[in-house]
């Protein structure tokens, strides 16, 4: 609904996990290389906890696309699986063919098979094991016993639990300390720091198609902050919400009032709201009488001050503001006359008639203010025009006359370059806008930093209007891409790059 008002081709804030919006700050992306890392190194099983929301499952969907090919994956989504039947659900998702009415013994035999078989193609099989605080201690017990499937060398299984902070507690438990020290790895998600948060706002932002200044001023993001409690998927929630108040508000800006409404619409907002109006209502009950003896003590002091200060001495307290006030009347009526006047004939004018507090000779006279002979004498320098880009208006219409070709160049070389690389493939997405004379600046910009040669335009449509997105570089799987990203220069990272694939930009330009 808000899309065409803020200038994006696409929703900034979905909750759905999507990889190709996966923020690194925060944290994450360390988690994640070192998770690969991990799993690389064959040992142990590892351990990833974070609060409801946090980004646990972006991070295991992230696993699963950047892991080598050497490494299989497997997903088990449903918790509560009984212990009897943990082998079955790992066997089924495995593609395995299972005897009719395999009893437990058989579906490890059939499993361990399977698994050496993997070995020596030289394979690694890992399972991800989501919600893992939710799943029985006898059924983690049984995941336990998988990881002794081993060869000499190497284990044959790696495990990865997924788990809310309650996993620790379960893990903590007398009957389950064989498992907690299989565990060679463990991973936590902190929640998101003011700062992270703003950062992530404006990404989300950039990776939709905005490339405007940020949405939402420092107080929106802190309020936001406040109420999302760092949690990403509250992040979302409020963030898309608060743009929905600005643009039924007509802004353009994400203020305050904006993030209120939208804590106000959102669940946890509103018990949060409920928790603040019961501690309020204590706080009073509590401070009554408090505030009585301060109402008794302040009514005593007022009377004591009343009988040593005089009323006039309050007033000649003020009495300088109201001469002040006067003088600058004063001054602003007689600027026409003074305008062109001799400094020294200045001086000489009378004082003002309120004069003690304001000595406008010394005003003029000041050596913090230089002025010339007369104010008409003051020089004037003209500053050459320069537009966002920094350049002079003469340069930028030198650059406009050659720029159209590169642009034409770019995009044809681009054409050439989406239909010889796999969908696989990984660029970086490092602008967009819908002005070409733009792009073709920043094209121009871009190029005395990076090689033109691996600068790429597309074209596709935001709301039914043309678009144009600046890629840069082809990479061949998401590890390689996120270090290239890394080593981009500080001026262009500003713009908050981000990976994208060949599949999902040849879906844009469909």
């Amino acid at each position: 609904m808000y899309y065409s008002h803020f200038g994006l081709k696409e929703p900034p804030f979905k909750i759905t996990p999507n990889t190709e919006v996966f923020y690194t700050g925060g944290n994450r992306g360390a988690v994640l290389q070192a998770l690969i890392y991990a799993i690389n190194s064959g040992e142990g099983i590892i351990k990833v906890v974070g609060e409801v929301g946090s980004g646990k499952t972006m991070l295991c969907r992230m696993l699963q696309t950047m892991l080598p090919d050497k490494i299989e994956s497997i997903y088990l989504a449903n918790p509560s699986v009984a212990p009897e039947d943990i082998l079955h659900a790992i066997a089924f998702e495995l593609q395995l063919k299972l005897p009719k009415n395999a009893d437990r013994l058989k579906v490890m035999q059939v499993l361990q098979a399977h698994l050496l078989a993997r070995h020596a193609a030289g394979k690694q099989v890992v399972i991800f094991v989501e919600e893992a605080q939710g799943m029985p201690l006898a059924t983690l017990e049984e995941i336990r016993l998988l990881s002794n499937l081993e060869t000499k060398h190497d284990k044959l299984l790696q495990i990865v639990l997924f788990g809310q902070p309650e996993l620790d507690d379960n893990l903590n438990q007398t009957n389950i300390r064989q498992l907690r020290e299989r565990i060679t790895h463990s991973f936590n998600l902190s929640p998101l720091k003011q700062q992270e948060i703003g950062e992530y706002l404006i990404f989300r932002l950039r990776a939709a198609g905005y490339f405007g200044p940020h949405l939402f001023n420092n107080a929106a993001i802190a309020k936001i902050a406040d109420s999302a409690l760092g949690l990403v998927r509250r992040v979302n929630i409020l963030a898309d919400k608060s743009l929905l108040a600005a643009y039924a508000d007509n802004q353009y800006l994400v203020t305050p009032k904006h993030v209120k409404a939208a804590i106000l619409d959102s669940e946890f907002g509103q018990e949060q709201v409920k928790v603040s109006l019961k501690k309020s209502r204590w706080w009073w009950i509590a401070a009554l009488p408090l505030i009585g003896l301060g109402i008794g003590l302040a009514a005593n002091r007022i009377d004591f001050f009343h009988a040593l200060v005089k009323p006039q001495t309050i007033f000649k307290q003020a009495a300088p503001q109201a001469q002040f006030a006067a003088a600058v009347e004063a001054v602003e009526s007689d600027l026409p006359a003074i305008a062109g006047t001799p400094v020294a004939e200045v001086a000489d004018l009378p004082p003002l008639q309120e004069g003690p507090a304001v000595n406008q000779a010394n005003l003029v006279e000041s050596p913090a203010i230089a002025l010339p002979a007369t104010v008409d004498a003051m020089p004037v320098t003209i500053t050459p025009m320069t537009s966002a880009n920094g350049l002079t208006t003469e340069a930028n219409k030198a650059i406009e006359n050659t720029l159209p070709l590169i642009l034409a160049q770019r995009l044809n070389a681009t054409s050439a370059w989406l239909l010889s690389q796999p969908t696989t493939t990984v660029s970086i997405q490092l602008l967009g806008a819908a002005s070409e004379a733009q792009i073709e600046l920043e094209i121009e910009r871009l190029s005395r930093e990076i090689e033109l040669d691996n600068i790429y335009v597309y074209r596709t449509k935001v709301n039914n209007l043309p678009f144009l997105t600046v890629l840069y570089g082809n990479y061949a799987n998401r590890i390689e891409g996120t270090q290239a990203l890394q080593k981009l220069p500080a001026q262009i990272q500003k713009n908050r790059p981000h990976l994208r694939t060949i599949a999902g930009v040849l879906q844009e330009t469909k």
